[in-house]
């Protein structure tokens, strides 16, 4: 009696483990789609894109990725394609803060809640950008054109609408004391194209998204927004780097620091595993050196976040997002 008691109990010890096996074990079985919630060009495609690259190079999946540009309606596009595409484990959205952001300022068919999260993989820096042959030379002579000038007339780009380059517009006119009239744009691709061809005054890009304009002579980056400056890197245009540039609180911008994470979800209600694997699999491409290369050439900060830790940023960044859209009166829920 005693063997067969032993031997049930083993049985059952096994068959209390088989989920847990099961969970980890998934692999996706045909071609993952990632969802780039922007358009071409931009920070977010960018993103996306590298971490195909990677994948491929390591072997990381089984099977092959497509990306697919969903950027329509602030990115509204992408989510809302997400969401309907509920328990699909191929499908991977790239995204910003904007998951949770934007549904508080405008009347979309998602909820973050309804969304996977899955992982952040970087904090994206900004910087203020003007046209090469800009006669500002500093961020405190931008300011004081604009503070002589009749309201409005300045005009910023940015990617998208009241996303993450109009709530740094409109945190920068509060803290400064000035107003420029705020031009969206489908990226960040687009709003630099836009500022090389003369058609806005500036905009806030990611260091990724006018990296390549700034290299070339069209487009270069006054200050950044972040507590101190960035680390140095080779030298870019004019024997300048990233760590070269000053901080826009050093140029008179009252502006210590914004950042922007770079987020992954997966669609809701997908089956055990899926999330862990993807997880899992996006640690891996942090860890490689050309993520670390990717990561230092675009002047972002690393900083990997899982599900846990990116619930909990998303929390406080919705917080305190909600005070600012309250003043801006751009809240619908």
């Amino acid at each position: 009696m005693r063997k067969i008691l032993t031997a049930l109990s083993a049985v059952l010890g096994l068959s209390a483990t088989l989920p847990a096996m099961a969970q980890t074990s998934w692999k996706p079985g045909k071609p993952v789609e990632f969802v780039v919630a922007s358009g071409p060009g931009g920070g977010t495609d960018t993103f996306a894109r590298t971490v195909q690259s990677i994948i491929a190079k390591y072997d990381l999946m089984p099977t092959s990725v497509v990306v697919s540009n969903k950027g329509g309606g602030s990115g509204a596009e992408g989510f809302v394609y997400t969401k309907l595409a509920e328990k699909d484990p191929h499908k991977l959205l790239f995204g910003t803060s904007n998951a949770w952001l934007l549904p508080l300022v405008a009347k979309v068919a998602w909820k973050h809640t309804e969304l996977t999260p899955v992982a952040a993989m970087a904090l994206d820096e900004f910087a203020l950008w003007v046209k090469a042959d800009s006669p500002y030379e500093t961020a405190a002579d931008y300011l004081k054109a604009l503070r002589a000038a009749p309201e409005g007339e300045f005009r910023m780009g940015g990617s998208q609408s009241k996303d993450t380059d109009q709530i740094l517009t409109r945190l920068i006119e509060k803290a400064a004391g000035i107003r420029w009239t705020y031009v969206p744009f489908r990226s960040g691709g687009e709003a630099g194209v836009q500022l090389a061809g003369g058609h806005i005054h500036s905009n806030v890009n990611n260091p990724s998204e006018s990296l390549g304009g700034w290299r070339g002579g069209q487009v270069r980056p006054l200050c950044v927004f972040a507590p101190q400056r960035l680390p140095a890197s080779a030298p870019i245009a004019n024997g300048q780097s990233w760590g070269d540039i000053p901080t826009c609180a050093e140029q008179g911008i009252p502006l210590t620091e914004y950042r922007m994470p770079r987020t992954v979800f997966l669609p809701g209600n997908v089956p055990p595993g899926v999330q862990a694997f993807y997880a899992d699999m996006l640690r891996k491409v942090s860890e490689t050196p050309e993520w670390k290369e990717f990561v230092q050439r675009t002047s972002q900060t690393a900083r990997f976040m899982d599900a846990d830790a990116l619930r909990a940023f998303m929390a406080e960044d919705e917080k305190t997002s909600r005070e600012l859209f309250r003043e801006e009166g751009w809240l619908v829920n």
